[in-house]
């Protein structure tokens, strides 16, 4: 089975259908739990999320965005990821969703590389997870890597909004 975003992608994601129920128990969660999930995720996954570095290219390319996020206050941050997992037409969002997915991954790799050092609000790292998010990543730790990567990149990927798609 083929899951396809409802936006521009520089990649299609095979989805099995234990991360098709991943997604579908993801997409039932609070924002809040989907963000510390996320946070789990990215702990558990370390560098497989990204078989090659971000490169120069990328990094260029979110330093902007990045920065005007790191300079925000700890609540508009919240703010800000909140929207992107909500797909809140936002100017970030849309900056956001012109993205490639590889940019997309590198923009999170630093967002919670910044989050573990205190310069941007560690509120992944310090929410604590409801029952039903705890369970999920018990149930997303038990997949396969490739179906682990795969769940991770379908959600990086369709946050944010497309600002191009019809």
């Amino acid at each position: 089975m083929m899951f396809i975003t409802n936006r521009p992608s520089t990649s299609t994601l095979e989805i099995t259908p234990a991360v098709n129920q991943a997604v579908k128990d993801f997409q039932r969660l609070s924002v809040d739990d989907q963000l510390g999930l996320l946070w789990g995720m990215y702990q558990n996954l370390g560098c497989s999320l990204a078989p090659t570095p971000a490169g120069a290219a990328r990094l260029f390319l979110t330093q902007g965005l990045l920065h005007q996020i790191k300079q925000m206050p700890s609540n508009e941050q919240l703010g800000m990821m909140h929207g992107l997992l909500r797909e809140t037409d936002t100017p970030i969002s849309r900056q956001y969703g012109l993205f490639t997915l590889k940019t997309k991954l590198a923009f999170w790799t630093q967002l919670f590389d910044w989050m573990s050092t205190g310069e941007v609000s560690p509120v992944a790292i310090t929410y604590p997870l409801s029952s039903s998010a705890t369970l999920l990543l018990r149930a997303m730790a038990s997949l396969e890597l490739n179906e682990q990567i795969s769940l991770f990149h379908w959600i990086v990927d369709r946050m944010g909004v497309a600002p191009l798609a019809a």
